[in-house]
């Protein structure tokens, strides 16, 4: 039982892996002896040099995921080094700042195709297309585990009125619905490639997160934490453990699920 949550010698392909939370994983599954495979949009001189002053040693490849070509020939790329890969973190993820437009933060009304169509891609099409190029190699050796990063945001209606302080100043914000619609629609191809590749020995879970602290705003903050059962945002180290029970053979037996690590918010 000791070696349950070993993932030693595992090789682990990580999407936006130059993220605040894709670093941290790298980090971690570095730490535990794991090969890790970075898949990013960074030129490779720009990931490289972001690598080496974190002290990350893993390979770094540059593509444009929401492109199936792309993906394939990375992939090839990728067995140049790696034979074959164990697990696959779908992190790759876009959402409108908050200092963004009234296209992208306004009200729904007036919110724009263009934007939504973006962020649909990067967020669900880019997922849908690695788990087509990676899983399917994984099917067809019979064993792998992919993980995908949800949100709450995917589980319920962002809470608008933690906003109200900026109506308050005159602006006009509200979370996107794109964000909403592109992790909610994550849980049912989580659900549907469990249930399509399962006995083929591929496991297919969806993690669902809570926000990050990133040095938000005080205002925002302030509302926030007072929906938050532990009153505190997350770290990117209290989403580790998740990601490392996930990769290992602790969860063996783990499918189809939504694994909601969230502080409690979606428990009001």
């Amino acid at each position: 039982m000791k070696n349950i949550f070993d993932i030693k010698e595992k090789n682990i392909v990580i999407t936006g892996g130059l993220g605040q939370l894709g670093l941290a994983y790298v980090k971690a599954f570095e730490s535990l002896q794991a090969n890790v495979v970075i898949i990013d949009v960074a030129d490779r001189d720009k990931g490289l040099d972001v690598l080496n002053k974190e002290g990350v040693k893993a390979a770094y490849y540059k593509a444009d995921i929401t492109k199936e070509d792309e993906v394939q020939a990375i992939k090839h790329e990728i067995h140049k080094k790696f034979p074959q890969i164990d697990v696959l973190i779908n992190n790759a993820a876009l959402d409108s700042p908050p200092n963004s437009s009234a296209d992208s933060n306004g009200p729904f009304e007036k919110y724009s195709i263009e934007v939504f169509e973006q962020i649909m891609s990067v967020n669900c099409k880019d997922t849908l297309i690695c788990c087509k190029v990676f899983g399917a190699e994984m099917a067809e050796k019979e064993n792998g585990s992919i993980i995908n990063i949800g949100s709450i945001y995917g589980m319920v209606s962002p809470k608008h009125y933690i906003y109200d302080y900026r109506h308050e100043q005159g602006e006009e914000f509200y979370k996107p619905i794109s964000y909403s619609v592109s992790k909610g629609s994550l849980y049912n191809l989580t659900r549907y490639l469990a249930t399509y590749w399962g006995k083929k020995n591929v496991r297919v879970n969806c993690v669902s997160l809570a926000g990050v602290f990133n040095h938000q705003d005080s205002k925002f903050m302030e509302a926030y934490l007072r929906q938050m059962p532990l009153g505190r945002m997350a770290t990117p180290q209290d989403y580790i453990g998740p990601m490392i029970f996930l990769a290992s053979s602790a969860s063996q037996y783990m499918t189809g699920a939504n694994l909601v690590v969230d502080g409690g918010w979606t428990s009001w």
